[in-house]
């Protein structure tokens, strides 16, 4: 300790304020079940899972039956197509990856957000948040005629996942603070988690045995954890790309408001210092998972078992979306080219690939003329990464070879589109999560 006594006031500080951005519980939740050593050396081999959830083959990597080629029978008679939420035109643009032509325009409900491929992988959900109003909805997508079916009046789903076993599923109502778990086909009120400190809930992923997820708080800079089988919410920690340095923590924290509607207006070290989380993806071996952050230009790695932040890694300006190869050595890690929630066409759009061995990028593929990469996923042989232009009424097919790009137009404001059939034996959610 320093034997001056302003420095020893200022270590300690510096210390409180630190702590305070670790995990903090909340009061309500219920006690975590025992985790397993964080350090425990992950073997190749099959791994225990919660009940009921399909058996985890290869433990060193969860994406193993997600690759090419390991297409389930229940996907055998589905169209190849790519269907696109547009999310101010309220339909979804139905391409052809073929002739890379759209050869459809389904009418859907207001503002749909995503497509989501069922647990079973038999219908695709078109989630239509209706912008947090009451009239929100979820319009279903036969994947074998490509045509839809009546939709189902769902309050708030901006996004949409599956608990690991089937049994519900997850509207993120996003408006709401809490995630509504639903009978998966009637879409009937199951029960609710309420997230109170997580503004701005949106995307999530699962722990490699389904114990527990995690959530992003768009607004609040953070991630949640859910407890899947005491179904509680477990914690929240803050993010930061200074996560390691509490100094600059501390510097501008006092700056720190509690909700950020546009904070691509901000500047300087505090706007660099805030956090805005979007996608969330797991490594392949379950370890750590990968979030990515809008307003930090890159990708928080988060500890699952400790729950705490281990690392960064910049990426591009306006990190958003997480898709991982079919060969699970690499994620592909969107940069929408702006750190606004609303931005304009032409911005400085890019691809990042990270190689998860390394945690480096290995490459950076831009948007040739401008562009603003938003959510998607890769086509079922690996080759093309299908991402929607957010901001420039487009969707791009991107050469995974080569970053080459190829632009198609759609309707306005293109979301969080889904390639679809996918590989894999479920999803979890969100615009394919297979596994």
């Amino acid at each position: 300790m320093p034997k001056n006594p302003v420095v020893a006031t200022l270590v300690a500080v510096v210390a409180v304020a630190a702590s305070a951005w670790s995990v903090v519980k909340p009061a309500f939740a219920s006690p975590a079940k025992a985790p397993l050593p964080a350090e425990a050396p992950m073997q190749k081999g099959p791994m225990a899972t919660v009940a009921d959830m399909p058996a985890v083959p290869d433990s060193s990597n969860l994406y193993s039956e997600a690759g090419v080629s390991r297409m389930s029978p229940a996907v055998t008679e589905a169209l190849e197509r790519v269907y696109v939420p547009n999310h101010t035109s309220n339909t979804v643009s139905v391409i052809d990856p073929a002739t890379l032509e759209v050869i459809d325009t389904i009418n859907v409900g207001v503002n749909p957000q995503h497509v989501v491929p069922a647990w079973d992988l038999r219908t695709l959900w078109v989630t239509n948040n209706a912008e947090g109003r009451r009239d929100g909805s979820l319009t279903p997508i036969d994947p074998n005629t490509g045509k839809p079916g009546k939709s189902i009046r769902v309050e708030d789903p901006y996004n949409l996942y599956w608990s690991p076993d089937g049994q519900s599923a997850i509207v993120v109502a996003e408006a709401y603070k809490r995630l509504d778990f639903r009978e998966p086909r009637s879409m009937k009120l199951q029960y609710s988690i309420l997230t109170p400190k997580c503004g701005g809930i949106n995307h999530g992923d699962f722990s490699i045995d389904g114990r527990f997820a995690l959530f992003t708080c768009e607004f609040d800079g953070a991630v949640i954890k859910i407890d899947l089988v005491n179904r509680s919410l477990a914690g929240i920690l803050k993010l930061s790309k200074y996560f390691d340095r509490p100094d600059v923590l501390f510097a501008t924290s006092r700056k720190r408001k509690a909700r950020i509607l546009d904070p691509g207006q901000l500047g300087g070290e505090d706007r660099a210092a805030k956090a805005m989380p979007q996608d969330v993806r797991v490594s392949p071996d379950g370890k750590v998972f990968f979030v990515a952050d809008m307003m930090a230009d890159g990708v928080h790695v988060v500890d699952g078992e400790s729950f705490k932040q281990v690392g960064f890694i910049a990426t591009g300006i306006g990190a958003h979306g997480l898709y991982p190869s079919r060969d699970a050595r690499s994620l592909y890690v969107t940069n929408r080219g702006t750190n606004k929630v609303h931005g304009t066409p032409g911005g400085k759009g890019s691809i990042s690939v990270i190689d998860f061995a390394t945690r480096t990028v290995t490459k950076t593929w831009p948007i040739l003329g401008g562009g603003s990469p938003d959510m998607g996923n890769v086509s079922a042989d690996g080759k093309y990464l299908w991402l929607s232009g957010r901001f420039d009424d487009v969707v791009y097919r991107i050469d995974t070879a080569t970053g080459s790009v190829d632009k198609i137009k759609v309707g306005c404001e293109p979301h969080g589109l889904t390639v679809w059939p996918q590989p894999g034996r479920y999803s979890l959610g969100h615009t394919g999560n297979l596994r």
